[in-house]
């Protein structure tokens, strides 16, 4: 089982890093070309071992089965610091594959306005923005490793944005870098349990961006990216914590 197997690692490891995927196939390079093995499957989330002290799992699609398999993970599992890996769609006139790191999340699909709360805030936390843990730590990892990269804040939603009126209500209301499904829900998770986060994002596409002159979605190309730098940014991380 997952949980007899990361407490050895613990015994064994200071720091557990679990890398948060939404998608089976986004870590299936991981999986081609080291010794990862399944731990178990979870509610439908596969678990896996990537190596000595680093855990992976796909938790699925959207809000509501990131934040589940992020508790999932963290009962089972007892990671110290989750990274949310994945691809998001640009605001900004950014190449496809760029790195993002991001510094807060915001969750541009909640509204209770209508009893006088600011847009954007998340009920029992109350707060609008979910900061990322340590930024400083993480960006000096990717720089460490020649990685070139931005910050920028994240908007997470129940949608796959494309051009029109509600992505420029969120550019204009959040004002964020990249948007996709997942990263907001984990951070709120992690925030309640204790357990640092981060998120480091590839660019697939720029659907939202008015002056996009060719719709595209390089799903492939943003993973490959990705994918290449994320472990040594997982090992560097659990060196530094």
């Amino acid at each position: 089982m997952c949980y007899n197997g990361a407490t050895k690692i613990k015994e064994d490891f200071l720091t557990m890093i679990g890398l948060a995927y939404a998608m089976s196939g986004e870590i299936q390079s991981i999986l081609d070309h080291t010794g990862a093995k399944l731990l178990e499957t979870v509610c439908g989330a596969p678990i896996y071992e990537i190596e000595p002290g680093i855990l992976a799992y796909a938790g699925g699609v959207g809000k509501v089965n990131a934040a589940m398999s992020a508790q999932l993970f963290i009962d089972r599992c007892h990671p110290d610091w989750i990274i949310n890996a994945g691809v998001a769609g640009s605001f900004l006139d950014l190449p496809i594959g760029t790195l993002v790191l991001a510094d807060r999340f915001v969750q541009h699909d909640v509204d209770t306005t209508a009893v006088g709360d600011p847009i954007g805030l998340v009920s029992t936390v109350n707060q609008v923005e979910f900061p990322t843990s340590e930024p400083e730590k993480a960006a000096a990892v990717l720089k460490e490793l020649g990685v070139e990269f931005r910050t920028g804040k994240v908007a997470t939603g129940e949608v796959f944005m494309t051009k029109g009126s509600r992505a420029d209500w969120v550019a204009e209301t959040f004002a964020p870098t990249l948007c996709e499904m997942e990263g907001g829900a984990i951070a709120q998770v992690c925030l309640r349990n204790g357990v640092r986060f981060t998120a480091l994002k590839s660019v697939s596409d720029r659907l939202c961006q008015e002056n996009n002159a060719e719709e595209f979605f390089n799903y492939g190309e943003a993973m490959a990216k990705l994918n290449g730098i994320v472990l040594p940014f997982a090992r560097g991380l659990a060196q530094l914590s």
